[in-house]
């Protein structure tokens, strides 16, 4: 082939061409943004933690209406806690109204929260808040069960 029988410029397929190659780095580029904003906010790598984030404050959304046998059902994950308590007998649903309604480490009965951030570790996610303005509270979310516990640690933000 030579010069003088090369074939015609085809403006559609190299408009296209063109637009594939911008809609590929424009999507590689949001996905970079999206990942590290996700880390650096502390919802996790691409905002993976947000869903355990929001059953938590749920979690807390019930406590905070006081709804104890409803957020019962939340923290351990399941509905129909009150057809067999007795699985639950070592924090019976006394003991887990007590410990929400009473003066507590937390100051007392939850008036506010805001659910601040999470992290992930090899069994669940680890959740901070933060209750009545000032007091953290960190609440473990299992993977395995979906149950959710107190973690015994205070939970900050940083690498």
């Amino acid at each position: 082939m030579t010069l003088l029988n090369a074939p015609e410029f085809d403006e559609q397929k190299e408009n296209r061409k063109r637009n594939i190659l911008v809609g590929s780095g424009a999507l590689i580029a949001a996905i970079v943004l999206l990942t590290v904003a996700g880390f650096l906010l502390g919802h996790g790598w691409l905002f993976m933690n947000l869903p355990v984030e929001h059953r938590v404050s749920t979690l807390l959304s019930a406590l905070q209406a006081q709804d104890y046998a409803k957020a019962y059902g939340i923290f351990y994950n399941d509905p129909n806690w009150q057809q067999h308590p007795d699985k639950y007998k070592d924090y019976p649903l006394p003991r887990f109204t007590e410990d929400f309604s009473t003066e507590s480490d937390w100051k007392g009965p939850i008036a506010t929260y805001h659910v601040d951030f999470s992290k992930r570790d090899a069994t669940g996610t680890v959740v901070a808040a933060t209750i009545n303005g000032t007091t953290n509270l960190t609440l473990k979310y299992a993977r395995s069960d979906g149950t959710i516990s107190f973690f015994p640690f205070v939970l900050t933000r940083g690498l």
